[in-house]
């Protein structure tokens, strides 16, 4: 059964298709980023080289998991929320290990373009007024304070939208202030002494999903066309640096072939 899940997700999208084609939160984001490599790993698999895995940044994930679960359990506020007068609690729910999960996530059929999108979101708490908020964990090593006031961190916060977003289509009141719970390693101490310490911050990022609905439609219009796209802007602002290396790639293998 698990395998021929796999495989169904693996397939290249048909267009006109009748089943529905689950694109993850990061599919959206890869689209926003650069509609060639959207096409190209949607319609022929091609997908972008992957980047080596965070694994620390995997293991603080986790544990940061653990810590909330435990104030979740208790239907207590963390010390965070109570030191930034943030009125709530870690939310309790059946479906919260499966909105966790990188392969499921909080899901819903979007209609108009029969996309299954799916996002696994890192936790969700909820206010006094009873609307859920979004939260994600962030994890670094810098010099400097954490912010998320870079450019480069707009995906940052349309991750976030994203996830206001599914919640939302799933028929939850949901608050437009998400957080970020971000941790940045300290590099001011003497020494490792098999021991890394952390300082963490509690960002609030108020949120629109507006742009979501109207970027499916787009993603689905590219989808089903078979002429590639143009090279789309990384998130530094210039030409997408995979598509560029592509190209070059390309034009270097030809130079050689002619030799």
């Amino acid at each position: 059964m698990a395998n021929n899940y796999f495989r169904e997700r693996s397939q290249p999208y048909q267009p006109g298709q009748v089943a529905p084609f689950k694109v993850s939160r990061s599919k959206i984001e890869l689209f926003m980023q650069c509609p060639r490599c959207f096409w190209l790993d949607v319609r022929l698999k091609i997908t972008r080289p992957s980047s080596p895995p965070f694994n620390i940044n995997k293991a603080i994930d986790e544990l940061f998991k653990k810590e909330f679960d435990r104030y979740r359990a208790a239907k207590q506020p963390h010390p965070i929320m109570t030191d930034n007068q943030v009125k709530a609690v870690p939310y309790q729910h059946a479906d919260l290990d499966t909105w966790r999960y990188n392969f499921t996530g909080v899901t819903t059929l979007h209609q108009l373009t029969n996309l299954h999108v799916f996002g696994a979101i890192d936790d969700v708490w909820i206010n006094e007024d009873g609307e859920l908020i979004v939260v994600d964990y962030k994890a670094t090593s810098k010099d400097k304070e954490v912010s998320i006031d870079s450019d480069w961190q707009i995906s940052y916060k349309r991750q976030i939208e994203v996830y206001q977003w599914l919640l939302r289509q799933n028929g939850f009141p949901v608050s437009n202030t998400g957080y970020f719970v971000y941790t940045n390693g300290r590099m001011d101490l003497d020494g490792f002494n098999d021991r890394l310490e952390f300082r963490t911050k509690l960002i609030p990022y108020t949120g629109s999903d507006s742009w979501v609905e109207p970027t499916l439609a787009k993603m689905k219009a590219c989808m089903d066309s078979d002429t590639m796209p143009p090279i789309g802007d990384d998130i530094m602002g210039g030409p997408c640096q995979y598509c560029t290396y592509a190209r070059q790639r390309t034009e270097l293998t030809l130079k050689a072939l002619k030799k």
